[in-house]
Parts: C-alpha cells; sequence; structure tokens
C-alpha cells in the first residue's frame, strides 16, 4: 500500500429510516465500531431513575441470540473488547477487534444492543456493582458537585443524575428495563459509527439493524433551566464550588464562543506540574488571596442547552473572595476588557484541544458519532478550526454578558461556612 494512499482518510455518512450510518476508513488493522443511542440519562422518567445505570452495567447480560458466557467467550476468543459509555443525553456501545474479525464482533454488538432479555436472575447480579459504582462516585467530589450543579440548574431531563439514586438500587425491575428500550432504541435515535472498515461492510451491517424496531421512539421533554442552589456541608478544609448560568446549546452559533471564552478564562495548567499563569482567572484570584487555589472555567453544552461558569476549590477561609473574584474576572470581560493576545491565544488553545483529542479512535469515533445523531452530518476538523477562527471578540463578551446577566446556579461542597449564597455574589 503506497503512503498516499495510507494517508488518504475518507468519510461518508447517509442515512436510511432514520438510522445514520458514517464511517471513516482509515486502513487501520484495528477497527473500532460504535453504536450511538440517544438514550441516556435524561430520558429517564420519575418512576424510572437510575435505569441508564443498570443499563450500562447490563452490556454484557444474556440476549435473545447469545448467552452472557458466549458474549464474554466470544469476543475474548477474537482479541476483541466491548465497552459502553453514558452521558446525559447518549449511550455508546464499542467494540473492538482487528480488522478481519468484523463480523464475529458485530454478530455480539447487534445482539447486545437489539436483543437484551433483561433476567431478573442476572440483573440481581448487578446490584452490588451498582452499589460499588455510587460508592466510588461519592468518593469524589467533583462528581458530587457537578451531579448537584445538575440537579440545581434544572427543572427536569438534564438534572437526572448519571448514577442510579440509592432508593432505586435493586428496585428496577424487567420490565422497567424493557420499556426503556423500546421507547429509546429505535433505528431513528441511532447511529451506526466505523473506523477502519469498509462503507460498504458498515452498511450490511446497518441493515440487519433496520430490521429492528423503526422510527424516533417516545419524545423526550426539553430542558428546562431554572436556576437555584444546592449546598453540602461536610467540614471538608477544601471547598469546590461551580457557580453558572445558561450557557449554549451544542450546536448553537454561539456555542464556538462559549468555548472560546472558557480558554481565554482558563481551563488549568498547560505544562505538568507547572504553573497557569496565562490563566485569567488565576491571575483575578491571586490578587485577593495569597492561600492555595485552583479556578477554571466550565463549560458544558448539551442538544437543547448549556451551561458555562467558573469552577473553583479554595481553603474554606477564602471561598467567598475567590468566587467573587472569578466572578468579577467575567464581568470584565463582559464590560469590554479583552486584549488581542488573551483571545488569539485562547482560540489556539481550542483549536489544540479538539485537534489532540480526535487524535485517539475513543474520542474521533464518539465526535463523528454525536455530531452524526444530533445534526445528521459531520463537520470536518478543518470546518471545526475555521469555525474557531471566525469568532470574533464582540462574540466572547457578548457570551461573557450571557453568563453575567443570567440566572445563576451553584453548587458547592465542604465547610461551607465562609461559601457565598448566589442572592450574595
Amino acid at each position: 500500500m503506497s503512503q498516499k494512499k495510507h494517508c488518504s482518510f475518507k468519510d461518508r455518512l447517509q442515512s436510511e429510516n432514520g438510522l445514520v450510518i458514517a464511517s471513516l476508513e482509515n486502513y487501520s488493522p484495528a477497527s473500532r465500531i460504535g453504536v450511538l443511542v440517544r438514550a441516556g440519562s435524561r430520558y429517564e422518567t420519575l418512576d424510572s431513575l437510575g435505569v441508564t445505570h443498570l443499563l450500562r452495567l447490563a452490556s454484557g447480560l444474556t440476549t435473545k441470540g447469545a448467552s452472557a458466557f458466549r458474549i464474554c467467550r466470544g469476543i475474548e476468543a477474537v482479541g476483541g473488547s466491548l465497552g459502553v459509555t453514558t452521558t446525559r443525553e447518549t449511550m455508546l456501545y464499542t467494540v473492538d477487534c482487528l480488522r478481519d474479525q468484523i463480523d464475529t464482533v458485530m454478530e455480539y454488538l447487534i445482539n447486545v444492543t437489539t436483543a437484551p432479555e433483561f433476567r431478573p436472575w442476572e440483573l440481581a447480579e448487578l446490584t452490588p456493582r451498582v452499589k460499588l459504582d455510587n460508592a466510588i462516585a461519592s468518593k469524589s467530589v467533583q462528581i458530587g458537585v457537578l451531579e448537584n450543579l445538575h440537579a440545581a440548574a434544572y427543572k427536569n431531563a438534564l438534572s437526572n443524575s448519571l448514577y442510579c439514586p440509592d432508593y432505586m438500587v435493586g428496585k428496577i425491575s424487567t420490565d422497567q428495563m424493557h420499556t426503556f428500550v423500546q421507547n429509546n432504541f429505535t433505528s431513528g435515535r441511532m447511529a451506526l459509527v466505523g473506523l477502519g472498515v469498509d462503507h460498504a461492510v458498515l452498511k450490511q451491517v446497518g441493515e440487519q439493524f433496520l430490521n429492528i424496531r423503526s422510527g424516533t421512539g417516545t419524545a423526550g421533554s426539553n430542558a428546562v433551566y431554572h436556576g437555584g442552589e444546592l449546598r453540602q456541608q461536610t467540614g471538608d478544609s477544601l471547598v469546590h464550588a461551580a457557580l453558572v448560568a445558561e450557557g449554549a446549546a451544542v450546536s448553537s452559533a454561539e456555542a464556538t464562543a462559549f468555548g472560546v471564552l472558557q480558554h481565554v478564562l482558563g481551563v488549568g495548567p498547560r505544562v505538568k506540574r507547572g504553573s497557569n499563569t496565562t490563566s485569567l482567572l488565576d491571575q483575578a484570584i491571586s490578587k485577593v488571596s495569597t492561600q492555595p487555589f485552583d479556578a477554571s472555567a466550565f463549560n458544558a453544552s448539551y442538544s437543547d442547552s448549556g451551561l458555562f461558569g467558573v469552577y473553583t476549590i479554595s481553603q474554606a477561609a477564602t471561598t467567598r473572595d475567590v468566587i467573587k473574584a472569578a466572578f468579577g474576572q467575567v464581568s470584565s470581560i463582559a464590560q469590554g476588557n479583552l486584549a488581542a493576545s488573551d483571545l488569539s491565544r485562547a482560540k489556539a488553545q481550542l483549536k489544540a484541544e479538539y485537534l489532540m483529542s480526535i487524535e485517539s479512535s475513543e474520542s474521533l469515533l464518539e465526535s463523528i458519532g454525536t455530531q452524526a445523531l444530533t445534526e445528521g452530518t459531520y463537520h470536518s476538523p478543518e470546518a471545526i478550526t475555521q469555525k474557531v477562527d471566525a469568532v470574533s471578540s464582540s462574540d466572547v463578551i457578548n457570551a461573557a454578558k450571557k453568563f453575567v446577566s443570567g440566572k445563576k446556579a451553584m453548587a458547592a461542597s465542604g465547610h461551607l461556612v465562609n461559601t457565598p449564597f448566589l442572592d450574595e455574589i
């Protein structure tokens, strides 16, 4: 194979009966295929909270076409792997294998995503794993703060946790699992994505998917942002706090501007064990506190909403000053105080972050799948970087204004004796 052909990437996209099929041929000896389903935790009902957590763990259970034992041993026998990742909006099932074993692993992927049985005794065996996941998550302050932040910010949908509530552990039934799958695992809510696979092969697999439930499934509720705050008093000397307002939906015109603003403010050190001197948040907070702290801009975009703000970690005694200084820095940008050098730096950092993220097959497949599922198209890296370059100073200032004037949501954890309430900021 010539070097020129080895480096010639191809991508194609098509839709048949609602199922989006996307492929990128990179001539790799290893293939990665994923099924992205619009079935994240936001689509859980109040009676079925935690279903997606259990579904994530149930990927290797018995299906109508293969037992749990056969799925495990069959994938291992060809050196493959099966993984499941969930977000608030999607579930991503991926299989990795050598290029000549695609047919074998795809049989299991189709079974897992289209024909689960959810036998009661197998679901019961997942209860200890759900408890373990919850216990591990409870040890992470960041996870707790971000879960509380979404619960405070939204009335519905995006307020649902990625983790099963403790009161639902062991209580989710087979019928609830089947109902969720029937309502959400339909061809109109799925994208089949392949890396290192011929498009004709992927299309043939897609035709098998077309035999499953067609249509768009049950329509989910639009996320309703309302703001608010949740405070978790733990007594820890370090206080974690997130202060946000509603940001931009992922496909909106202002989403890129919020991404640039995030990097203008700072997203953490760029050099391992190095300082964060280019961060405007760090510069502002250093003027009011001599105690150790960490601050970064927070930006989360979803299909119909988003959150933008600041995340700070500080000593309990200085938390008030740290949060107010961080908010003051965003307010300063909203007033037009944005240097051209900071804007240029932020654009370069955002482009580098994106381009380096898609160097891994995991991130590239998720990026292609997410775009294909939400927008019905795939934007090339060149198109993404051009969108970043097109962001103007006024776009970033307007994004900062939206944060400053918007209704706030806040979550905090630690010894909150000196942590301000929303009405005090």
